[in-house]
């Protein structure tokens, strides 16, 4: 094994995607006998958040912190970068990696002004989607892309789970010289179990954060269209902001006894609960719900955007247009119309998964770019001075 590194994962919400990729990636990496903690908001999370990290928190050697981080730009993002800077400091970590735009505000302040102290900490940041998704003509997007250019300046890794990330990233901020690679998130053994449907099991499946951004009105849309012909049921899996708005939309749209919330549960749970998960979204990054149907041949309806179409490329998965309820519709009633050839497409999907996508080869793809970074600043500091 190499050396031993003292890594520090930042990150703000424990929920959805980027929570499991962190874990993951935190565990794979404390396996292989390095040195890992974890900081994270200490009022976020959701049902399954503290038995995510009761899980994981043996195996962290470096701990798991909690402390108040906003979801909203404010004052309180100062106590917050501090804080990181203080454990960052006391555990004396190697690597400051954070996650998402505010994670990877605070390791990125906090690895800033580390460095004038004689620390050789170095800061990797992966955004997944957080401040991509913003519209760059907006006011707000406008704030963010500004502020993320600054905190360029201070990173010395970018890691982008899909190459859809990538070049928004570039579009909208600018890689420029730093350091950047793509490295898609992965899935574990474990994983690559055929799902089945529970006796009793609806129609069709969402699972996910209830936000806009998911497509969950898109989704209610669908099925309304769909019961005023044929019987048809779904149950919506996740919690998030707009929870009570997406059930009051169901209520209004006559759909109160075709679709169930059940709020959060692990994906490989839900999975028995509907035959065919639809992921309507907006926008996404890379996301491990689709990663994790196809890993468990689930008949899939996705939504062409962000990495989704990297990760049923080569395969006959189609994609339908994001926000556009008519044709979500329509590839539900396919499914519905022959469900046998919809799983011959999803055994097809698992196997193109299964060669690319795994956790082991996530760890050593980001393992590698670490080291790569510490060889070339100890390259740099060797280098005669003219």
């Amino acid at each position: 094994m190499t050396d031993s590194i003292r890594i520090l994962h930042c990150l703000r919400a424990p929920v959805g995607g980027l929570f499991r990729h962190v874990l993951d990636l935190a565990g794979e990496q404390a396996a292989r006998g390095h040195d890992v903690g974890i900081v994270a908001d200490s009022a976020s999370g959701d049902g399954l958040t503290e038995e995510r990290f009761a899980a994981i928190e043996p195996r962290l050697t470096l701990g798991l912190h909690r402390i108040p981080m906003s979801r909203h730009p404010g004052l309180g993002d100062l106590g917050a970068a501090i804080a990181t800077r203080r454990i960052a400091r006391r555990l004396g970590v190697e690597i400051l990696h954070g996650h998402g735009a505010k994670g990877g505000a605070y390791a990125r302040l906090a690895a800033a002004s580390l460095k004038p102290t004689g620390s050789t900490v170095r800061c990797f940041y992966t955004p997944h989607g957080g401040t991509l998704h913003f519209n760059p003509s907006s006011m707000e997007g406008r704030v963010y892309f500004r502020l993320e250019k600054l905190l360029a300046r201070v990173t010395d890794g970018l890691i982008f789970e899909s190459a859809f990330s990538r070049r928004k990233y570039d579009g909208h901020i600018g890689i420029g010289a730093t350091p950047a690679r793509v490295i898609p998130n992965g899935l574990a053994p474990a994983d690559f179990v055929p799902h089945r449907p529970a006796p009793g099991a609806a129609e069709f499946l969402f699972v996910g954060e209830l936000r806009h951004l998911k497509g969950v009105d898109v989704l209610l849309e669908a099925l309304a269209r769909m019961s005023a012909v044929r019987p048809v049921r779904a149950v919506i899996v996740g919690a998030g902001p707009e929870a009570e708005d997406f059930k009051a939309l169901a209520e209004s749209l006559g759909l109160t006894d075709k679709v169930t919330f059940t709020g959060a549960m692990p994906a490989r749970a839900a999975f028995g609960l509907g035959r065919c998960l639809v992921v309507p979204s907006r926008a996404e990054s890379f996301p491990y719900i689709v990663l994790e149907a196809a890993a468990a041949r689930v008949p899939l309806i996705a939504t062409n955007v962000g990495g989704i179409p990297e990760i049923v490329a080569g395969t006959d998965t189609g994609l339908v247009e994001p926000g556009n309820a008519e044709a979500l519709t329509s590839a539900m009633n396919s499914f519905l119309a022959d469900p046998a050839a919809a799983l011959e497409r999803a055994e097809r999907l698992e196997s193109s998964v299964a060669r690319q996508f795994t956790i082991d080869e996530m760890t050593s793809r980001v393992l590698g770019f670490y080291a790569a970074s510490r060889s070339a600043v100890k390259l740099t500091r060797e280098l005669p001075q003219s």
